[in-house]
């Protein structure tokens, strides 16, 4: 590993690929995020928790860690909850704020310096870092010295138009994840009218074997030093595989509580009656209102009857704990998909009992007459 002499300040940190002699992984970010004078975001920029998460893991190995950006400086991003525990860990970690409000510019960067890249997601990378040459270059030449690229959600878009030095994209004939379309039909209605491609399209255009889990499911995928991780859900897995593909053993984390949720939903859409079991005796582990979501989102995209019983079952298990009409309403439809009118009706009923302004309530009502 190169050695250069930089401010003190970067080297206490160790905030620099050129630090010392652990592994080191460039975390790239979109520069693409944009604030309007009232502080109102106008353009996408990065997703912090998967900054977060990501970045979690990598500093309990010990990598050294570099952020970096098209623009370098501080980039801008996506709105997020800043009172999740991830979130809060590393708004409390001094060196990673200092770091992140002066990001390298990407074009500042030596490959031969490198020993993995992580592309961050969010919906900016759709818009400044699938066109961004020195990134392009940078992944490349990191790829082709054995390097570990990777990336999760949005991120593998910068991967789309990344060649090798054999004339060859990237991700020819490679198993890769990212985004799907069905995960940008529910969840990217604001900004994908903008996008100049999807993702998941984008990648099996270049050649790429896409696969991919159910709906906002946690999936990684590894192709030899290519690691892709499909949706936020993934981040944490996805940067684990990282470290082991860098020649570590992963030290042990606790998961975070939504993806703890997550893996727990992924196992009773899955059918696992054990993981049922397990909700229901340790509910105060899990974040319910993450179940119901997912419930309400898979009844919405399921195609067999199968995933269907399964929704309504993430959502009676909720139904209670959450006590929302808008839960009630979606439970009651998929009532309706199981063919049970009469408690679909009774569902509906309950809802205009103490909700009786309720208008969707009172049309699903009369549908059901």
């Amino acid at each position: 590993m190169y050695k250069l002499i930089l401010p003190t300040v970067l080297l206490a940190a160790s905030f620099t690929i050129y630090a010392g002699d652990a592994p080191n992984v460039v975390m790239v970010l979109s520069s693409h995020g944009q604030l309007n004078a009232d502080g109102e975001l106008v353009q996408p920029g990065y997703e912090f928790d998967e900054l977060s998460k990501a970045y979690r893991v990598f500093k309990a190995n010990g990598l050294d860690i570099t952020f970096a950006s098209p623009a370098g400086g501080k980039p801008i991003a996506d709105k997020f909850d800043k009172q999740k525990p991830y979130n809060q860990a590393f708004l409390q970690d001094t060196p990673a704020v200092t770091a992140l409000s002066a990001t390298y510019k990407i074009s500042e960067l030596d490959a031969g310096d490198i020993d993995a890249v992580f592309v961050v997601g969010g919906k900016g990378p759709m818009f400044d870092l699938h066109q961004h040459k020195p990134l392009q270059s940078l992944i490349a030449n990191v790829y082709e010295q054995k390097g570990v690229v990777s990336a999760v959600c949005h991120g593998p878009a910068a991967f789309v138009d990344v060649k090798l030095s054999n004339g060859q994209y990237l991700v020819a004939n490679k198993r890769v994840n990212g985004f799907t379309n069905e995960e940008e039909v529910a969840f990217g209605k604001k900004w994908r009218p903008h996008f100049a491609f999807l993702l998941e399209d984008k990648l099996k255009e270049r050649g790429a074997q896409f696969t991919q889990a159910g709906l906002m499911l946690n999936h990684v995928q590894i192709d030899g030093n290519l690691i892709t991780g499909q949706n936020p859900f993934s981040t944490a897995d996805t940067a684990i595989e990282v470290v082991r593909a860098l020649g570590l053993e992963p030290v042990e984390l606790p998961p975070n509580k939504d993806d703890k949720t997550m893996a727990l939903v992924a196992k009773m859409m899955a059918g696992e009656q054990q993981a049922i079991a397990t909700y229901e005796q340790n509910k105060q582990d899990y974040d319910t209102m993450l179940v119901a979501m997912s419930g309400i989102y898979q009844l919405q995209f399921a195609e067999q009857e199968q995933t269907v019983d399964r929704a309504v079952k993430l959502l009676e298990l909720t139904q209670k704990q959450v006590n929302h009409p808008m839960l009630d309403l979606n439970l009651a439809q998929g009532y309706i998909k199981q063919n049970k009118q009469q408690q679909a009706k009774a569902v509906v009923e309950a809802v205009i009992k103490s909700h009786p302004d309720n208008q969707k309530a009172k049309e699903l009502l009369l549908s059901l007459q």
